[in-house]
């Protein structure tokens, strides 16, 4: 595969994933980023790699305007908005990536990428995204896969209100994951299963988490393993107790049917954390070899530092999701034109990458030495990169 030249990047949505990616992309590259947002957010003193401008997404003139220029755009934005964004990104003829969970975007977004002279790459942060590269590689290790349980969790670490939870990210894709069907595998047959059902009780570390089903976590991947596996579900891990007062909220109160009002709701009454950690974990079952037999791969990811700025779990999670992959783009390990899936990322070649280290836990554990044990104190578990150390760059304006 051929390495396209990518010399400059534009990041939509300058919040705190947007900004992290940016961070991310002009420290391990050293490319210049654009940063835009609807709100003009004042240049940081002396970051020469890192630019803030103006972009009303919403105005046609205005978005083909910022896409002109780069090479690569990254959408950062709320889900509603990433067709918009693809669709003129494929326009200009520029490679697309973003984090959105929403299914019938990332359709949209599928349909847009036939006869593509670019890459349009959906679904690359978390889940989905990582999670669907670990997925597929479990499911390379078996002769005949039975059973494959995926979970991830973006947990406040010291949540005391009764919903057991504080916001560590967007609330709109919360609210998106909670209330859409979830596609899933069962006895061999495509499902959709409803979000909230389906608890379960994990024990993970001696802890006790709940999961449930929500939407958009697998991505493509039912589709990518149909016919290869028996059973195949992706749950959300909370704390335990979190999905009964939601499922009070949504369907008890009804607010799945003014989700305005449950917006207003949850943003006044629930507060924001930057105390979090991210969990991911799955297991996978079946026969190797005649024996039936079963692996799970878990990673505790915590906050860090990235160019002198602390960042949360989660955002370092999912910003490095979509980097990495962004890596393997630049780097000619990954086609250059068309529809990506996450599952189509070898999970070896994403740990390669500079950002791949977030989730060194998940890598097979290698004869002979010991795998990588996951952070579990209270001090950061990354630094991005080591030598950020010796920066001095003050903290991003709320």
């Amino acid at each position: 595969m051929t390495a396209p030249d990518i010399r400059k990047v534009l990041v939509l949505g300058a919040g705190k994933i947007g900004g992290t990616v940016a961070d991310m992309v002009a420290e391990y590259h050293r490319l210049p980023v654009t940063l835009a947002d609807r709100q003009h957010a004042p240049h940081e003193p002396g970051d020469r790699l890192v630019t803030r401008t103006i972009v009303d997404v919403d105005e046609e003139t205005s978005l083909v305007s910022a896409l002109s220029g780069h090479d690569a755009v990254i959408n950062a934005l709320p889900f509603y908005l990433a067709a918009r964004v693809a669709a003129a990104a494929r326009a200009v003829g520029i490679h697309y990536f973003d984090l959105t969970e929403d299914v019938a975007a990332t359709a949209a977004i599928r349909a847009l990428a036939v006869d593509a002279g670019s890459v349009l790459m959906p679904q690359c942060g978390l889940a989905p995204g990582v999670i669907g590269m670990l997925g597929a590689h479990l499911a390379e290790r078996f002769d005949e896969l039975y059973d494959l349980h995926l979970r991830v969790g973006a947990l406040s670490r010291h949540a005391t209100n009764g919903l057991r939870y504080n916001f560590t990210w967007s609330i709109d894709g919360v609210i998106n994951e909670y209330c859409h069907p979830c596609a899933a595998i069962a006895q061999g047959q495509q499902v959709s299963v409803p979000p909230l059902e389906g608890l379960e009780t994990l024990v993970l570390d001696g802890d006790t988490y709940e999961a449930f089903n929500t939407s958009g976590g697998l991505g493509t991947l039912c589709e990518t393993l149909a016919g290869r596996v028996r059973n195949l579900d992706y749950k959300t891990i909370r704390c335990p107790g979190h999905r009964d007062a939601m499922k009070l909220l949504l369907h008890d109160l009804r607010l799945i049917e003014r989700r305005d009002l449950l917006r207003q709701v949850l943003e006044n009454a629930v507060p924001h954390s930057r105390e979090d950690m991210v969990i991911v974990f799955a297991s996978a079952s079946g026969l190797r070899r005649g024996r039936f037999e079963q692996e799970t791969r878990m990673a505790r990811i915590q906050g860090g530092h990235l160019r002198g700025v602390d960042r949360t779990a989660i955002e370092l999670a999912t910003a490095a999701g979509v980097v990495g992959v962004f890596e393997l783009l630049r780097s000619g390990r990954l086609p250059a034109r068309g529809f990506l899936g996450q599952e189509q990322v070898a999970l070896e070649d994403f740990l390669s990458t500079r950002v791949g280290s977030c989730y060194a836990a998940l890598a097979e554990p290698t004869s002979g030495r010991p795998s990588a044990t996951p952070h579990r104190g209270s001090t950061p578990a990354h630094t991005w990169p080591p030598q950020a150390r010796r920066r001095t760059r003050k903290a991003p304006r709320p």
